[in-house]
Formats: structure tokens, C-alpha cells, sequence
């Protein structure tokens, strides 16, 4: 019986699972059609005010409670299902017969009841509908029994039973095919897109397919000899040109995946990450990056800039705009040999027309509609209703006008800005550039004299005359390098004899000043080609040849306020890998998670040490796991031995140690369990990247402790010695703000709440459990002030199990983390309204 109930109430909740609540609603709806019908009784002679007041504010009761559905405490919100089932059987079947009953039948109660059972009809499924009924009726039968001393059947509501059952046969045969219908729209609409998805996606596919043939034809045969394995220069630049070549592929089918996404749900672009951009350069940037078939595609696309003007945007977007226009323009190339696309940039206008087949009158009316594809067989038919949303959200507009036979041109209309707002923008823009680079020191490299002098003038308004050092070629840049401290090189990449990638190479390796510099490269060869050379050579960004003045600054600024830079490679080869990480509180796990996701690792959150053990047996190909050392149950020491002692395939997985201690007794102990890295909370980004690379890579060692790892981090800005701004703006570059806002700053201010009770307590253990969180999160949450007062208080705490001498402690850690909550809760209203990225 028991377990018939729980599958009964199982489809009752699946019932509710998904969509809009009804519920709530009926709830609503319930509450306020009661009270109306009992005051409508009183339009009748005679009506009385007490009969079913109680039954009838009971059930009041209940509705009122489902429709505040939204005001209920966090803690009873998972009871809210099993306590509507119980407010709609008592309200709906149990009041209503009861009633009936009491008032021996009559065409009222009658309706009343062919209402109510239309209601349960749809708010619930067929069977719980069927039991409802019955136990409502019979709930109500009995209470009419007791308390009614010649209790009588109204025969006109029995005589109505047949048309009750035809209501609850057809009302429910009609909602299941309802169901079936939705089903098979949405698998045919599902279908479709995936259908869709997967066409598109054929094209970056067969390219990446294509470089790694590529590749595999420039690689040597597995049993050459060391000698015969060698590559020459040529057969290097393939192998970077093939590996550009997939990088974009694999680009352009993410891109794809990201504008149906963006279609489908409707997400609005993001305002408040606009900038002015170049027409003239982001159309250019697009003809040079687009995935051509052959080069013979290539040149059938060409740019005519009449008069260049600015436009302000998103880059990305308007790079999918562009992409998306081309495509469609290159389509018909192999039933149309004589299509020519040229794509013309003046007069506030981005026009991109084709010598193609042309569109018929009547399509073009409804050519921007999603999922309308015009003569193409499997497209998403999602790209021109991107683009006109694109185009919106700048402010502007795309129309299309095409004659069949003869052409197609798409013409992208952009608000003009007028010469203020653009003077207004380009002085502010070297203002910022002048704040951020102010004392910095900088080498331009280029063999070009006359490149030289422009780029010296573009650097003009820096007012760096004496911080600004020039060389013709990169012998003497390195001679200049090795005696003088630089902050960025700016450097060309072609130059005879030692080039740009030979200089960055031997920079990096040495041991010199310089080692770390920012290295900027510049050059005109196109970025998606360059980027992987010049990342490998330890580049921090790119300026392509030649170049505006507000770019060029626009990169500069870029490289030096991106803290760690020079991890990008190094994240980089984190790309794909499983990391596991450990920790009981979410939000010390999500700020780990943010930074491995966004160095392109997959990532596998659990809470606590058992969870580890089950992901490892259950899960295939784990590269490394990241355990708290203080965690409830299994704790990370305990986890550790628990996997060196397995005897499994996964037992020599590499474990760091994440904890918010670094004493030597903590390090002895990760080390006796058989860790091999040591991450301090809270931790930062560039030493969870160098740990885990080093570990995966294969120089599995123990850590000898935090402090290598330490000297590494420069002194982290504070903003009035209460937070550690470089970690805030991690988090905005993260995108995680309105999180730090939402979770991290309630969760401290909870965490503060529940050490006063264990304090007032007497509760030692919970008074360590409290700090121990406290610690993590307030490092994570960039609160520095309160993460070290707090790192003060816990480790005395948890190795000598004795309170803080004096009674202030407790009184001052509370104000610090009131002051540090105001001044996040400032950072961070200010940071959304005026992030400039």
C-alpha cells in the first residue's frame, strides 16, 4: 500500500515538475472565488451567514497559502507539492461534496461540483484525479455522517453520475492527446533543430578534418629515425598553418552553436559591453578570418572601403553577422561559377551584395523570420533572424534587396555618431590609456623605420618620451632587454634575421628582468594564423599592421590589466582536461570551477570525500582531483589514503590539497596521504594553473609547501585595506559579479550569524566549523581585510581548541564584515554600471 501511494504521489509531481505553476494560480484563484460565492449567497432571501463558514475558511485558508507559493520560507519550500495535494483534495472534492451534501443536493451544488471537477481534472493526472475523488468523496461522506443526525443521499446529484464520469473519461482523454500533440511538436521541432545543428556544423567539421590530414601528411611515420623524424622550417609552418586552420574551425562551429542557442532562447546582447569599433576594420578582420573552402573562393571576396566610420557594438556579434552574410552569399558558388560577393563600408552603411541566383519577391518578405531558409537544404534558417537582432540591439536595421538573376545585397544601417561623441570617446579612451600605463616602460621592435615614427607618434599622448626605447631588429632589442627592465614589447614578428617569434622564444627563457614582460605581437599577419605560433612563444596579444591609435592603446592597456597573461598557454594546456574538485561549500567550489572552465577544463563538483571515491570508480579518464582538507565525513587526508590504497587503474590520479592552512604540520600531513600539491585558500588562478599543468604533465612531487606559490603573487591591490580588488576583477572578467553580489556576500553575513551562536554556545567545534568557512569564503570573495582577520582567529582556534584571549574579538569581526559587505556591495554596483568591457 505504501509504496502504491509514493507512485502515486511520483506522478502528481511529475505532473507539476515543469512549467508555469498551477498551482500557484489556483491557488489564487481558489482563494478569491470562495470568498466571492459566499457573499454572492447573501443576493438570496433567507441566506444563512454560518452554514459551511468553517469548512468554507479552511479551504480559503489552504488556496491563500498555495498562491503565496513565492513568500515561502526557504526551509519549507520542498514540502510545498506534498501540502497542495493535501489543500486540493480538502478543497476541491472533500468541501464540495461536503457541502452538497449538507445542503441534500439542488442545480447550485450540482454546477458547483461539475466545476470543481473540471478544475481537478487539469490540475492533476488521470489517476491521482480517479483518487482524489473517491477519498475526497468519502472523507466528505463520513464527516456528513457524523455530524448530520438523519443523514439523507441527494438523489439529483446521484442521478448525475453518469455525466460526472463522461467529464472525468473525456476531460482526460482529451488532455492526453492535448499532451501527445505538444510531445510531437516539440520532438519534430527538436529534431529539426538538431537536424539543423548538425548541418551546420558539417562545414568546420570537414575543415578540422581536413588541417588534421594536413598535419598528418607533415608529420613523420612513427618509425622514422631520430634523425629522419626532424621537421624542417616549411614543414613547421604547415603544421602551424594546418593547426590555424583547425583552431578556426573549430571556432567558426562553436560560433554556430552559440548563435542557435542565442536565436532559439532569445537572449539579448549585452548593452553595457559595447565599444566603438571600425567598420572598415571588423569588416576586414571578418573577409580574412572567414573558413573558405579553397583560396579560389577566397578571391571572389572582395572590400571596397568608400569612407570608413565608427560604429559602436560588439565586436563578436557583429563578426557572426558578417560571417553569417558571406556564407550565405557563397552558397550557390557551385551552381553559379560567376558569383562575386563585394562588401562596401561608407555612409554609415556595411553592404555585402552577390552576383548570385538571387531571392524571389515574394520570400523576401519574410526572409528574417527564424527557422526560414531560403532553397537550402538543412540550414537553421536561424542566421538572418540573428542578424536583423544583432543589427537592432546596435541601434540600426538590415533589409535585403535582390532581383532573381541578377544580385542579392544585404545592407546593414548603422546609427550615426556624431563628431563630439567620437572626439569625446578618443579623448577619453587616451585618458584611460594614459592612467593605466602611467611609469610603464616600453620597447617597440620593428625594422621599419617609417612604422617606427607612426607608432612612436600613435604613442604621443602617453607622454612616455622617456620611457620609450626603439629597436631596428631583434639583436639589438634582446641587448636592450638584457639591460633594462621593460613593461611591454611591442613587437613585429617578420624581420630579417632574428624575427619576433626568435626573440619572445630566448626572452622567455632566460633568466634576465625581462623574462615575465608583456609581449605585444605586431604584425600584419592575420591573427588566427599568428595565434598559435606567437602563444607558443609566450605572446600576450596581438595588433595587427596597420593600425589605429585607439587599438593600438585599446592593446596595450589589455595586456597589462590581465593579471597572469602569461598563464594563457599555460592555462591552456588544461583545455579538455577532467578536474575533480572536493569541497563542502558550493561556493568555494564555484569559484575553483570558474577559473578551470574558463581555461576550457571539464570540471566534476562534489561535496565531500565518498563523492570523489564514486566519480572515480564510476568515471573514466579523471587528470587530476583538487580536496579540501576540512571537510565533514570523509575529509581530504582521509580521501587521499582512501585512493592511494585503492589498487585501481585511477589510484595514482594526482591530488592537491586545498586547504586554509600552511604549516608545516598541514603539509606533512598531505603528504604522509599521498597528495602532491598544495593550494592555499583562496586560491589564485596562475598558481592553480602552474600546479595542475606541472602535475598532469607528468612531474608528480609534492609541493614543498605554499610559500613557491606565494612568492609568485604580487601584492594584491586593497581598496581601503578591505578588499583584494585584482581578485574582484578576476570575477569580472569571469562574469561572476552577480554572483559575488547574490551568493557570497549573504552566505559571509550567515556564516558571521552562525559563529555569534556557537560562540554564545560555548560550541568550540562549531565555532571552528564556522571560521573554517568563513576563511574560504571571504578569500574566494576577495574580502582580504576579514579572510586575514579571520585566518587569525581560526588557526589558534583549531590547534590549541581555546577561545581568543579577550572578549573585543568576536564585536570587531562582526563590524569588519559589516564594513566589508558595504564595501563589495559598493565595488560591485559600481563595476556593472561601468565595466568597460
Amino acid at each position: 500500500m505504501l509504496r502504491f501511494a509514493r507512485r502515486l504521489f511520483a506522478y502528481y509531481e511529475d505532473y507539476h515538475a515543469y512549467g508555469p505553476s498551477r498551482l500557484k494560480t489556483i491557488g489564487i484563484l481558489g482563494a478569491v472565488t470562495y470568498v466571492l460565492f459566499y457573499f454572492l449567497r447573501f443576493t438570496r432571501p433567507n441566506a444563512s451567514i454560518t452554514a459551511d463558514l468553517v469548512e468554507r475558511s479552511l479551504a480559503v485558508l489552504l488556496f491563500a497559502l498555495l498562491g503565496l507559493r513565492d513568500h515561502w520560507p526557504e526551509r519549507l519550500k520542498p514540502w510545498y507539492i506534498p501540502y497542495s495535494y493535501f489543500a486540493l483534495l480538502y478543497s476541491l472534492p472533500t468541501f464540495t461534496v461536503l457541502v452538497a451534501l449538507e445542503r441534500g443536493g439542488g442545480i447550485a451544488n450540482i454546477s458547483n461540483a461539475f466545476i470543481i471537477l473540471c478544475f481537478l481534472v487539469l490540475l492533476t493526472d488521470w489517476r491521482n484525479t480517479i483518487v482524489m475523488l473517491l477519498v475526497g468523496t468519502a472523507v466528505a461522506a463520513g464527516i456528513y455522517v457524523l455530524i448530520t443526525p438523519n443523514p439523507k443521499v441527494p438523489m439529483d446529484m446521484v442521478a448525475q453520475l453518469p455525466a460526472f464520469a463522461l467529464i472525468l473519461i473525456g476531460g482526460n482523454l482529451f488532455k492526453s492527446n492535448t499532451d501527445k500533440i505538444d510531445a510531437e511538436r516539440k520532438l519534430r521541432a527538436t529534431q529539426a533543430l538538431a537536424g539543423s545543428i548538425a548541418h551546420e556544423m558539417r562545414h568546420p567539421l570537414a575543415q578540422l578534418k581536413h588541417s588534421l590530414e594536413g598535419m598528418q601528411g607533415v608529420l613523420p611515420a612513427p618509425g622514422a629515425s631520430r634523425e629522419s623524424a626532424r621537421l624542417d622550417a616549411q614543414q613547421v609552418q604547415a603544421l602551424y598553418r594546418h593547426l590555424a586552420r583547425g583552431e578556426q574551425a573549430v571556432q567558426r562551429g562553436l560560433q554556430v552553436i552559440s548563435m542557435t542557442l542565442d536565436e532559439v532562447s532569445a537572449r539579448p546582447l549585452d548593452a553595457s559591453a559595447f565599444r566603438y569599433l571600425s567598420a572598415a576594420e571588423v569588416v576586414q578582420q571578418a573577409v580574412e578570418e572567414y573558413s573558405y573552402d579553397t583560396d579560389e573562393v577566397r578571391d571572389r571576396v572582395t572590400v571596397q572601403v568608400q569612407e570608413d566610420f565608427t560604429f559602436r557594438g560588439d565586436e563578436t556579434a557583429f563578426l557572426f553577422v558578417l560571417f553569417n552574410l558571406i556564407k550565405n552569399s557563397l552558397y550557390y558558388v557551385a551552381a553559379y561559377p560567376q558569383t562575386r560577393v563585394t562588401i562596401t563600408v561608407g555612409d554609415q552603411h556595411v553592404k555585402v551584395r552577390d552576383t548570385g541566383p538571387g531571392i524571389a519577391p515574394e520570400i523576401l518578405k519574410g526572409l528574417f523570420e527564424p527557422f526560414r531558409s531560403v532553397a537550402k537544404s538543412g540550414g537553421t534558417g536561424l542566421g538572418l533572424a540573428y542578424c536583423q537582432r544583432v543589427m537592432r540591439a546596435f541601434g540600426g536595421g538590415i533589409q535585403c534587396d535582390s532581383v532573381p538573376g541578377e544580385f542579392t545585397e544585404f545592407t546593414m544601417t548603422f546609427p550615426a555618431i556624431s563628431a563630439e561623441e567620437r572626439e569625446a570617446h578618443r579623448l577619453d579612451a587616451i585618458a584611460q590609456a594614459r592612467t593605466v600605463l602611467a611609469g610603464k616602460r616600453l620597447l617597440i621592435v620593428e625594422d621599419d623605420a617609417v612604422q617606427r615614427v607612426a607608432t612612436r607618434q600613435k604613442l604621443g599622448p602617453l607622454a612616455l618620451t622617456t620611457d620609450l626605447d626603439e629597436a631596428a631588429d631583434g639583436q639589438t632589442a634582446l641587448r636592450l632587454l638584457a639591460a633594462r627592465k621593460y613593461d611591454i614589447v611591442l613587437l613585429d614578428l617578420h624581420m630579417p634575421g632574428l624575427d619576433g617569434y626568435a626573440v619572445a622564444e630566448k626572452l622567455r627563457a632566460t633568466k634576465g628582468p625581462n623574462r615575465n614582460v608583456h609581449i605585444v605581437a605586431y604584425t600584419s599577419e592575420p591573427a588566427h594564423l599568428a595565434r598559435a605560433k606567437a602563444l607558443k612563444c609566450g605572446m600576450d596579444g596581438f595588433v595587427s599592421k596597420p593600425c589605429a591609435q585607439l587599438p593600438l592603446l585599446a592593446a596595450l592597456q589589455h595586456v597589462v590589466q590581465t593579471p597572469g597573461s602569461q598563464a594563457d598557454s599555460v592555462a591552456g594546456r588544461l583545455a579538455g582536461r577532467r578536474i575533480l574538485v572536493a569541497d563542502d561549500s558550493a561556493f568555494n567550489r564555484k569559484a575553483i570551477a570558474a577559473y578551470l572552465r574558463n581555461a576550457a577544463a571539464i570540471v566534476i563538483e562534489v561535496e565531500h570525500g565518498a563523492a570523489v571515491l564514486e566519480q572515480l570508480h564510476s568515471q573514466d579518464g579523471i587528470h587530476a582531483v583538487i580536496v579540501d582538507l576540512h571537510m565533514p565525513g570523509m575529509d581530504g587526508l582521509e580521501t587521499a589514503r582512501a585512493i592511494r590504497s585503492a589498487h585501481e587503474p585511477w589510484s595514482g590520479v594526482p591530488i592537491v590539497a586545498l586547504t586554509a592552512r600552511s604549516d608545516e604540520p598541514a603539509v606533512a600531513a598531505a603528504t604522509a596521504a599521498g597528495m602532491n600539491g598544495f593550494l592555499v585558500k583562496p586560491v589564485d588562478a596562475l598558481v592553480l594553473y602552474d600546479t595542475l599543468t606541472r602535475l598532469i604533465s607528468g612531474g608528480i612531487a609534492m609541493t614543498p609547501g605554499p610559500e613557491p606559490a606565494k612568492s609568485r603573487q604580487a601584492p594584491a591591490p586593497v581598496q581601503d585595506g578591505l578588499l583584494n580588488v585584482q581578485r574582484l576583477e578576476s570575477y569580472r572578467r569571469l562574469g561572476m559579479l552577480d554572483e559575488l553580489l547574490n551568493d557570497y556576500v549573504p552566505e559571509m553575513a550567515r556564516l558571521v550569524g552562525t559563529l555569534r551562536e556557537a560562540v554564545d554556545n560555548g560550541d568550540i567545534q562549531g565555532s571552528i566549523d564556522a571560521l573554517h568557512s568563513l576563511l574560504g569564503m571571504s578569500g574566494e570573495a576577495g574580502a582580504q581585510a576579514l579572510y586575514q582577520q579571520v585566518r587569525k582567529l581560526y588557526v589558534p582556534l583549531l590547534e590549541e581548541g581555546e577561545w581568543p584571549s579577550g572578549s573585543a574579538w568576536l564585536p570587531n569581526l562582526q563590524d569588519l564584515a559589516t564594513r566589508t559587505e558595504e564595501a563589495l556591495r559598493a565595488y560591485c554596483s559600481v563595476e556593472t554600471r561601468s565595466d568597460p568591457s
